[in-house]
């Protein structure tokens, strides 16, 4: 049912323009100030058109204006004024109304104003989707990397994407795992439909429960209105949590709960409400000793690790760091409006020799700072900060960000480092007696990576003890 909010101190003239338009069928929310329209716009699921007077006790209305347009600049917002304030409404206009009314208001002029103003926030609403799906459709968003690694993570987001299992997503803080959730959002089934994300770290656990399953008046003190909650919110569509092992144990029975069964009950209400939503969740915990050690529930896992993407660390896919430094410096540079040509072969010698424990997250700090303080169009070394700049600063001819896939490649010493890995993994592989897992550890990387470089330095029909 389209919903109209109206923002006007005069109660006389609420109580007739909300007659109006319930019997046009319209679901109506009223407030008498700017401070209360905008806290219903931003907690229960926004209007489809707001009748602003422009006349308002404390914040006015051209100020509301403003404010809404902050909050959502497609939502449409039909100025409401007296005959004497007309220039005002017009000046409302200029700065995004969608159009204005007189008071007394007609009925009839009301009504064909809300039905204009309501056909056009559906068109830009359903015009920005589209542009959205086709932006997605080009595949997911921003994952950046070449590796095989981040190859097999592609393939299994458009493998996992269409289906409705709920995913685990696995990997360290920073290495992308958003990005996961929005790539198999935007080709599954449900892209049309909202992607609502909960980050369960962020809140303490009864704000936690209340964003899940929403509340009604007077569930608790400050409860002044019904509140949909997140799941409510991802009807039909994904729900992503965030940070999953941070989520208190008390509260994972309930979200098992919703899961299974498919409803939920907002604080406050003995009355369950039906939810369709996709789970995906995320981690950088090991689930497993957070079952052993009581602070996750078995049961809950299984739920949502129907399928599992493990992200790899960024150190185990230093080969993707030609491609990340890149696209990141150009999404930095248009971010801080100063361009550069490429990056010297020391630069990207030194990143590649870094453990980057805070992963892509770190990268694109470290770009960052890098790009401001670089002097030159090609930025080198010293626009490092100390804990990864190189000892070796043996100058460079620069390189253009068009080639940056072959700057590694142009290191002088490139043929000895990797001679002193093939070493270093022969030696981890005699030490352990070729059982590969072992090795993996020992040398720090994962099995894949392990894997790779025995392709890499053709050891891979090397005999193993497994």
């Amino acid at each position: 049912m389209t919903k109209i909010l109206i923002i006007d101190d005069e109660g006389g003239h609420r109580l007739m323009v909300r007659a109006v338009m319930t019997d046009a069928g319209y679901d109506v929310d009223e407030a008498e100030s700017g401070e209360d329209g905008l806290a219903l716009i931003d907690n229960a699921l926004p209007p489809d058109v707001v009748l602003l007077d422009i006349h308002l006790p404390g914040m006015d209305g051209m100020e509301t204006l403003r404010a809404i347009r902050k909050r959502n600049d497609a939502l449409p917002v039909v100025m409401l004024t007296a005959y004497g304030s007309v220039g005002s409404a017009v000046e409302a206009m200029k700065h995004g109304a969608f159009d204005y009314l007189t008071k007394p208001t007609d009925n009839d002029e009301l009504l064909a104003v809300v039905n204009k103003a309501r056909e056009y926030g559906r068109l830009l609403a359903e015009n920005r989707s589209l542009r959205q799906q086709l932006s997605d459709r080009a595949g997911p968003p921003r994952l950046i990397g070449d590796s095989p690694s981040m190859r097999e993570v592609r393939e299994l987001i458009n493998q996992v994407g269409p289906t409705e299992a709920s995913v685990l997503i696995l990997g360290e803080s920073g290495t992308g795992k958003e990005l996961v959730a929005e790539g198999l959002h935007a080709v599954s089934l449900r892209s049309n439909n909202p992607l609502i994300k909960v980050n369960c770290a962020a809140l303490p656990a009864e704000l936690l429960e209340s964003e899940l399953f929403g509340y009604v008046k007077g569930a608790f003190t400050g409860a002044v209105r019904d509140k949909p909650g997140r799941f409510q919110l991802a009807h039909e569509g994904t729900l992503f949590l965030d940070e999953i092992g941070e989520m208190p144990v008390a509260l994972q029975a309930k979200l098992l709960r919703a899961i299974q069964e498919r409803v939920v009950e907002p604080l406050g209400s003995v009355r369950p409400v039906e939810t369709d939503v996709r789970i995906l969740a995320a981690t950088n915990r090991n689930l497993y000793h957070e079952i052993q050690a009581g602070r996750f529930r078995e049961d809950l896992y299984f739920r949502l690790n129907v399928l599992e993407i493990s992200i790899p660390p960024l150190r185990d896919r230093l080969d993707d760091l030609p491609l990340l430094v890149g696209f990141l410096l150009e999404k930095l540079g248009n971010k801080n409006r100063k361009a550069v040509r490429g990056v010297t072969p020391a630069f990207l010698d030194a990143l590649s020799h870094y453990h980057w424990p805070g992963n892509v997250r770190e990268l694109e700090n470290v770009l960052e700072r890098a790009l401001i303080l670089s002097r030159s169009d090609s930025i080198g070394p010293e626009s490092l900060p100390p804990h990864i700049h190189a000892a070796n600063t043996v100058p460079h001819s620069s390189l253009p960000a068009s080639s940056f896939p072959s700057a590694i490649e142009e290191e002088s010493g490139e043929a000895s480092l990797d001679e002193a890995e093939r070493q270093a993994i022969l030696a981890a592989l005699k030490r352990t007696g070729g059982h590969r897992e072992r090795t993996a550890t020992a040398l720090g990387i994962s099995r894949r990576t392990l894997q790779y470089k025995l392709k890499k330095f053709g050891l891979a029909k090397r005999r193993t003890g497994e």
